[in-house]
């Protein structure tokens, strides 16, 4: 009878007030029934009845707490520094694995002892688990990472090896978006990296989501301090330009091409009627009292 053995696969969750998604989360990698799995969640002391829901499952689990930290890095660094896998990977507690993923890369390492880290494809889901889209990953250019922020790489789906960890350290707790790109930076950067063509995750977007346009500013921000770390060129892309200046444009046109006018040639009573039901409406509406104040 052949006994296989199955490498040790490490995966750290971190998680605060997600008790929406946190329980499809545990089970999307307990249910992997994967026999050699080492499973860490980390809490950053929720009061929304995560505990609760980890505790359920704590027996399935190689350790868990919940307590106050300085954030998700902080978080994960804390489950990687306590981990032994041979394999490691963290999953966020609103994302989850498909079904077979961990025999997948299991079995993907024991072929190619070369390769470092990998990464695979993802299918984007919303709050109620229904697809948004699936998300194809391009092969893995370093230097275009570096400089491209369109250019992604699905952290649901990365595995690496622990040779690597070891050799690259912690993630950086100063990086609260971006963190993941830098580590994978250094990990392309000491060793080698390749993209599988499989899906091996959801990848979860919901209106409480970091990755959503409400953070894009920050996100933009770690962006450029890592692209200026790692020496790419800096050039703001398009997609930024237009969440973050677009709004501070049209407010300059506003004023500009509207309001001063008005007040340089003393037309509003003629003017309003006309301008009342244009898009405008209210930054008239609030220079018309200004000048009734007068």
């Amino acid at each position: 009878m052949i006994t296989i053995e199955y490498p040790k696969i490490t995966v750290v969750t971190p998680s605060y007030n997600q008790a929406q998604f946190l329980e499809r989360t545990i089970l999307s990698v307990l249910n992997q029934n994967y026999p050699n799995l080492e499973y860490i969640i980390i809490d950053g002391g929720s009061t929304d009845g995560s505990v609760e829901i980890i505790k359920k499952y704590e027996t399935k689990l190689a350790y868990w707490v919940s307590e106050p930290d300085r954030g998700q890095s902080h978080a994960i660094n804390k489950g990687w520094q306590m981990s032994t896998g041979q394999i490691m990977a963290y999953l966020n507690s609103d994302d989850t694995y498909r079904a077979g993923a961990l025999f997948y890369i299991a079995k993907y390492f024991a072929e190619h002892p070369e390769v470092d880290m990998v990464y695979g494809d993802v299918y984007v889901i919303d709050e109620n688990d229904n697809l948004v889209q699936p998300f194809i990953c391009g092969e893995f250019n370093l230097k275009r990472y570096i400089k491209d922020c369109n250019y992604y790489i699905p952290q649901q789906a990365v595995f690496f090896r622990r040779q690597i960890f070891e050799k690259v350290g912690l993630l950086d707790e100063n990086l609260h978006f971006k963190m993941d790109r830098d580590y994978f930076i250094r990990i392309g950067i000491n060793g080698c990296v390749k993209r599988i063509p499989h899906y091996l995750a959801h990848f979860r977007t919901h209106p409480a989501a970091k990755s959503t346009p409400r953070h894009t500013k920050m996100t933009l921000r770690e962006f450029i301090s890592i692209r200026r770390k790692y020496g790419g060129a800096f050039s703001v892309p398009w997609f930024y330009i237009k969440t973050i200046y677009l709004k501070k444009m049209k407010q300059l046109f506003i004023t500009t091409f509207i309001i001063t006018p008005l007040k340089k040639l003393h037309l509003r009573n003629v003017l309003s009627p006309i301008v009342k039901n244009m898009k405008f409406r209210k930054e008239i509406e609030r220079y018309e009292k200004n000048l009734s104040d007068e």
